[in-house]
C-alpha cells in the first residue's frame, strides 16, 4: 500500500512564503517523478511543479522565480518552497508521484493554502 502524506499549507499574507512538503510510504520500489499540483476555485488542476529522480525541475510560468521543488530521495520526500505568494496562489495543493517501471500515479490528500490580508 502507498501513502501520500501532504503537510505544510496555511494561512499566510501577501509576499509571504510557505513550505510544502510531501512523504511517500508503503511498497515503492521506485519513484520517477515526483510534483506537486494546484487547484483554486472554478478552474482546472494544474501542475505548479515537477522533479525528476535525478532532480531536474520544472515550473507553471505563473511560479518561476517564486517557487522551489526539491526531493529528499533517501526520505522519499517532496517539497515546495513559496516565497512571494500572492493571491492567485490560494487553491489546494496536491502531492503526486510516478513509481515503478510503468509509472503508476499516486496523490496525496491536498493542503489548503490561502493567501490573504
Amino acid at each position: 500500500q502507498v501513502q501520500l502524506v501532504e503537510s505544510g499549507g496555511g494561512l499566510v499574507q501577501p509576499g509571504g512564503s510557505l513550505r510544502l512538503s510531501c512523504v511517500a510510504s508503503g511498497s515503492i520500489f521506485n519513484i520517477n517523478f515526483m510534483g506537486w499540483y494546484r487547484q483554486a476555485p472554478g478552474k482546472q488542476r494544474e501542475l505548479v511543479a515537477g522533479i525528476t529522480s535525478t532532480g531536474r525541475a520544472n515550473y507553471a510560468d505563473s511560479v518561476k522565480g517564486r517557487f522551489t521543488i526539491s526531493r529528499d530521495n533517501a526520505k522519499n520526500t517532496v517539497y515546495l518552497q513559496m516565497n512571494s505568494l500572492k493571491f492567485e496562489d490560494t487553491a489546494v495543493y496536491y502531492c503526486k508521484i510516478e513509481s515503478g517501471y510503468y509509472s503508476y500515479e499516486f496523490w496525496g490528500q491536498g493542503t489548503q493554502v490561502t493567501v490573504s490580508s
